[in-house]
Order: structure tokens, then C-alpha cells, then sequence
């Protein structure tokens, strides 16, 4: 198996680290307005099918899966050129742009989400695929991030990035009192929130390998909604999801509200953060509706995910 993506984002850097080859061809995003950025990644996306075919005729896969975005567009409609079968995936419950362009050129789409009018054969809702690590249990999980062995923890996360608007609340929040906090803020909000936070049991850091364990250790957590919430999911963790409003066609929002129906969360506008803090304590001081929350959330994950895929890439790659 072999990665190829952009030299300038983190697959870049992650992918070899953890021992695969990794091929880079020259891909960016579309700006949505006029600009000479749009007309640079107009240059990019030209020249990218026949990068990435020279990158397949050279490794000779025997089937292709794009991840979603930009970046697997190409390699998709080069795949169809060369008569390789290929797949998508799509992580949230909006097809992207990308994906739409790209899936007249792919045999599967793997849906994290049913999404209206896209059908079985082709499309499949599979769930999200998550990492596959050791259970842990909370008190192994609490020790590992120095929290409390005892009383209520929370945690906030804002995705890969960081969401200011959440660090920022949550830092006036529970800074200087409240329940023990796991607060994983994004490297580039670290330093200038770590000065805000005057408490030991105020856990502040920038993320972790284990966003499972992290979301074991909490007996709640706030977070975006955009991948993570499979992982979530796949604890048992109960859930405030407060959506990105950043996000194209507002699919964070669509994707929170699938597991605010299934009983496992709640969904909060980053508009309304004032409602947080009485009800993270409503939350805190009810454990059978906590207790109910992980039910569902346990329900709906999709353990199996990443096994369904593969099973399916297989069956592709037979064709």
C-alpha cells in the first residue's frame, strides 16, 4: 500500500513517519472568489491528472481509493484513464465538491452518512473509519493525561485545527474553576491560552495521538463535528457538538444533527455559547441521562467501518 497527496499538507509528513511511501504531486483548492490564488490552483488542477497517472503507471496499483477533497479528484479521474478501478469516501453527510466532480470516475462511494439521492450500488454508507487502538479503561485513561482519578471531567475539543471560539469560552469558563478539564486546543492556540489557565486540574494541551482515550476520560465532551464525532461514537462518549460555521454547505451541522437524533448528543450554534456552562453542569449532575447518551452514541458507531472498505477495495481490485 502507498499514500500519494500534496507536498504541502500533513499526509506529507504523517505518512512517511509511520513507514509508507508517500508520492506528492502539486494540488491545491479552489478559492471561491476571482483571485490569482484561483487561477494558480486552475494551473494546478491541469497538470495533476497527468501527475498522478505517471505516479500510478509507476506503482501499478490494483485499485485506487481517494480520501475526499482536492487531493483525491485527480488520482480518481487518472485511475479511470488507466482502467484502475477506484473508490471515494466522503466523511461528512454533504457530498463535497470534490467528491461530486470526482465520482462519475469511481466504481464505490463510501458514505460516512446516508446522503439523499446517492443509491446503493455505487454508494454505500459504511460509517467513518476511526483508528483501531487498545480500549483503555477511564481510571488507565485519566492517568495517562494526569487528570482526576475522581469527579467529573470534561472535554473540549475543537478539531485538528483548534476553534478559537471554543477555546476562548471554555478557557473564561472553567479556567479558574469547575469540573477537571482535558482541553486539546490546537498547536497554534497553545502558547497564548496556556497563560489564561491557573488550576492543575485544567488540563490545557495542543492534542494527542488517543483522541479516544482522551474522550474516555471525560464523563462529557464538547466538541466540533466534523470527524471526530465517529470517534466519539465509537466510545460511547456523550456529546455537545457545537458546529463549525466555517464549513462549506454547513455540514458540520448535518453531521451533529444525526447524532443529536440517535440520543447521543446535543447541538449547540456557536451563536448560543452562553448555554454551555448551565448545561455542561445540567449534563455533569445527571449520570443516567449520561448513561443514556452512551448508549446511543455506542449504537450508531460503526465499528466495522475500515473492514467494510477494505473488503469492498478488494473485491475491486478483482475486477
Amino acid at each position: 500500500m502507498t499514500f500519494a497527496g500534496s507536498p504541502d499538507r500533513v499526509e506529507a509528513e504523517l505518512v512517511p513517519r509511520h513507514g509508507y511511501d508517500f508520492d506528492s504531486f502539486r494540488i491545491s483548492g479552489f478559492p471561491r472568489k476571482p483571485s490569482l490564488a484561483l487561477l494558480r490552483a486552475l494551473v494546478r488542477a491541469a497538470g495533476a491528472p497527468l501527475a498522478c497517472a505517471a505516479i500510478l503507471q509507476r506503482r501499478r496499483p490494483n485499485v485506487v481509493l481517494g480520501g475526499g477533497g482536492y487531493v483525491a479528484g485527480p488520482m480518481v479521474a487518472a485511475a479511470r484513464l488507466l482502467r484502475i478501478p477506484a473508490a471515494l469516501t466522503e466523511a461528512d453527510a454533504h457530498l463535497g465538491l470534490a467528491n461530486r466532480l470526482a465520482a462519475p470516475f469511481a466504481r464505490r462511494v463510501f458514505l460516512a452518512y446516508a446522503v439523499e439521492g446517492r443509491e446503493p450500488p455505487k454508494y454505500r454508507v459504511t460509517g467513518r473509519p476511526v483508528p483501531t487502538r487498545e480500549p483503555v479503561s477511564r481510571a488507565e485513561a485519566r492517568a495517562s493525561f494526569d487528570l482526576p482519578p475522581d469527579g467529573h471531567v470534561l472535554l473540549v475539543a475543537g478539531g485538528s485545527q483548534g476553534a478559537r471560539a471554543l477555546n476562548d469560552f471554555a478557557v473564561a469558563a472553567w479556567g479558574d474553576a469547575g469540573p477537571a478539564v482535558l482541553h486539546l486546543c490546537g498547536v497554534r492556540y497553545h502558547d497564548e491560552l496556556a497563560g489564561r489557565v491557573s488550576r492543575a486540574e485544567y488540563r490545557l494541551l495542543p492534542y494527542v495521538d488517543d483522541f479516544g482515550a482522551a474522550a474516555t476520560a471525560a464523563d462529557l465532551t464538547i466538541s466540533r463535528a466534523g470527524g471526530t464525532v465517529w470517534e466519539l461514537a465509537s466510545v460511547g462518549a456523550p456529546a455537545i457538538l457545537v458546529p463549525s460555521p466555517n464549513v462549506t454547505a454547513d455540514h458540520q451541522s448535518l453531521n451533529a444533527r444525526h447524532f443529536e437524533q440517535g440520543g447521543g448528543a446535543l447541538v449547540i450554534a456557536e451563536t448560543d455559547l452562553s448555554q454551555l456552562r448551565p448545561l455542561v453542569a445540567e449534563l455533569l449532575e445527571a449520570p443516567e441521562r449520561l448513561e443514556s447518551m452512551r448508549g446511543a452514541m455506542l449504537a450508531m458507531a460503526r465499528p466495522e467501518a475500515a473492514a467494510e472498505i477494505a473488503e469492498e477495495l478488494i473485491a475491486l481490485a478483482r475486477y
